[in-house]
């Protein structure tokens, strides 16, 4: 592997969604690169959200959802019949918009995967914690009280706890879903300059309306409007030469 010809982690071909009888995503083709950050972007409502759902299977915790189409992951169809969902939301873990910590202490909110998996020995699981606290750059913070009540966090701290608990299950590609949206400016820097060092051992997909986010993070980027993508590439390319003059209007600001 180079850093020219990165090589492929997941891939979407012909993928169709649908919420009921409406449409949601018509004929993603899309590839997503290992070690590399995926931003997608778009104006609400055009499907971004949707699509990474896709790409852990959640979409089918809704009721009345069908998807068409393949989605791999290391060439393998994650909507193939037999396929284990737990073992796949394991390796393609999420991070939601709001931070969502449960009602425990900051040691169990980590724990917590690892040991409902049966990930190991209880020294095996405290080393997982500790790892991951400090891969989500949480455990200077934290490390002298990890069993007060996560609650006590502030919203910054609550997040990079969300993303300690998806490292402790040992994923391999992680999805954000406008990670930083609820978070002050200090926060959303720290969890940017996180990402950085996520994706030297992790495959990042982060959906996004901040185009400066997207601009300073990403390696490639993909615009969505109305449930197609419009247009996909090179983050640099995307918002400095865009092929199509729908994403230069959305990267501009002169729409959505």
């Amino acid at each position: 592997m180079t850093e020219c010809h990165p090589i492929v982690k997941m891939e979407a071909r012909g993928l169709n969604f649908y919420y009921g009888p409406v449409q949601a995503l018509k004929e993603i083709n899309i590839v997503i690169r290992v070690n590399q950050i995926t931003a997608l972007v778009g104006p609400s409502g055009c499907g971004k959200s949707t699509f990474l759902r896709v790409l852990n299977r959640t979409n089918e915790l809704i009721p009345h959802t069908r998807t068409e189409g393949s989605v791999t992951l290391d060439g393998e169809d994650i909507y193939r019949p037999g396929t284990d969902v737990v073992a796949l939301r394991q390796r393609v873990g999420m991070v939601f918009q709001r931070p969502n910590p449960f009602p425990k202490s900051i040691y169990e909110n980590v724990a917590f995967g690892p040991k409902v998996l049966g990930m190991g020995s209880k020294d095996a699981i405290d080393e997982k914690v500790e790892r991951s606290l400090k891969g989500a750059a949480l455990w200077p913070e934290v490390s002298d009280r990890l069993y007060r009540n996560a609650l006590g966090l502030t919203l910054g701290q609550q997040q990079r706890l969300c993303i300690a608990r998806v490292l402790a299950v040992q994923p391999e590609v992680i999805l954000m879903d406008e990670p930083c949206s609820a978070l002050d400016p200090l926060a959303t820097l720290k969890i940017e300059e996180l990402m950085q060092e996520l994706k030297k051992n992790y495959t990042i997909v982060i959906v996004t309306h901040n185009m400066q986010q997207a601009a300073r993070t990403s390696d490639w980027t993909g615009f969505f409007l109305l449930g197609e993508l419009i247009e996909y590439g090179p983050t640099g390319d995307i918002f400095t030469r865009p092929k199509d003059h729908r994403t230069e209007n959305y990267v501009t600001g002169r729409y959505g």
